[in-house]
């Protein structure tokens, strides 16, 4: 089958069936990208996930435009974008055109009411299944935990712990990390330590 239309298809219904936004959009994205069609590797989603959200733009967009690109660059960037924005469109459109009909439907209310605690778990289970692949640790636990209290509590811009984030990290893999006991990869000439 044609590529494009493929991944078209693919982000078009992922776009289409998530509520609660981009982090309610990873256990779809990567059912369909990993699981199924195998077009990135289960280590590599996690590092284009971080990339995504470090990025400016919407989340789910910068996530599809990366495997869009990865799978054939420019064009699958473009067409992997436009499957995931196009539904979101038409649906906002729609909801434009008809909102006064419906904005005080009873019904209406009731199944938003309904969706909220559901899209709270949408999101919950992809951070655990992130955290747990990200291998945190005793060490390292406090890296989220610390840095989602100064968000919430101290109301430090999210931007000020992403760059620190990162310095720090580069930091650590320059400095900090012991390079002869890599336990993920290979090294230069493909063999991997034990």
């Amino acid at each position: 089958m044609n590529i494009y239309w493929d991944s078209f298809k693919t982000f078009f219904k992922i776009g289409l069936f998530t509520i609660g936004g981009g982090y309610a959009m990873i256990p779809l994205i990567e059912e369909e990208v990993v699981n199924k069609h195998k077009w990135i590797a289960k280590e590599e989603m996690l590092d284009l996930i971080a990339i995504a959200q470090s990025c400016p733009g919407v989340f789910a967009i910068n996530l599809s435009v990366f495997i869009g690109y990865k799978l054939r660059k420019v064009r699958g960037a473009l067409v992997t974008a436009m499957g995931t924005a196009l539904p979101s469109f038409l649906i906002i459109l729609a909801i434009a055109v008809f909102f006064q009909q419906f904005s005080d439907n009873k019904v209406i209310a009731a199944v938003f009411r309904g969706i909220r605690p559901a899209v709270v778990a949408l999101i919950a289970v992809p951070t655990f299944n992130l955290a747990r692949r990200a291998r945190l640790n005793r060490y390292t636990l406090w890296i989220p935990i610390v840095s989602a209290l100064a968000i919430w509590w101290l109301g430090v811009s999210p931007i000020w712990i992403i760059i620190i984030a990162g310095l720090g990290g580069y930091l650590y893999g320059v400095y900090g990390a012991d390079k002869s006991h890599v336990a993920d990869g290979p090294d230069k000439k493909g063999r991997t330590a034990l």
